[in-house]
């Protein structure tokens, strides 16, 4: 019977241990992000010369803005509007070449943590749709994701950018 005990004691003070460690989600107040502009990182054959600029750029703010529609409706996180943002590679959309400097950019906004996304152009037909969120006060890296698209279009960036936030940062994988 003191085994029985013992074991009922020992069980309960797990199961409060466990539960006292999970976030509450629930009750806490969503993370103030920064969701920078997408950018193109292009590597295809013809980067610089061939196709259509105004085109990508359009592609980039359908991406941008289905990314801050998909994360706001999440409710996990506040949007920081980042229209006042300045700096380097702010406006022309280079800050994946700073190596985190839209961290401290995040946070002059106020915001807690930065999202960039990046679409790698391989080709005219194979892209990778990627995104980094980082903590705005310290810089470092909370989360990066990557995901290949093959034989797509430009048009279909948003479309892999959309699985790819549902599925690794808002199911929580």
């Amino acid at each position: 019977m003191k085994t029985n005990i013992f074991q009922r004691r020992l069980f309960a003070a797990c199961a409060i241990a466990l539960f006292a460690t999970l976030p509450a989600r629930a009750d806490s107040a969503p993370v103030k992000l920064a969701l920078f502009d997408f950018e193109l990182k292009d590597f295809s054959g013809g980067a610089g010369i061939a196709g259509d600029p105004a085109a990508d750029l359009r592609h980039l703010d359908d991406v941008t803005s289905m990314a801050r529609q998909l994360i706001a409706a999440s409710g996990r996180y506040a949007l920081v509007d980042v229209a006042g943002a300045q700096g380097e590679g702010v406006k022309d959309r280079s800050l994946r070449e700073c190596h985190g400097c839209e961290a401290p950019i995040a946070e002059k906004l106020g915001a807690d943590q930065s999202f960039l996304g990046i679409v790698t152009r391989i080709t005219r037909t194979d892209y990778v749709v990627s995104f980094v969120i980082r903590d705005a006060h310290t810089g470092a890296i909370i989360l990066t994701r990557t995901s290949d698209l093959r034989i797509g279009a430009d048009y279909s960036w948003d479309r892999g950018a959309r699985a790819l936030i549902r599925d690794h940062l808002l199911d929580g994988s």
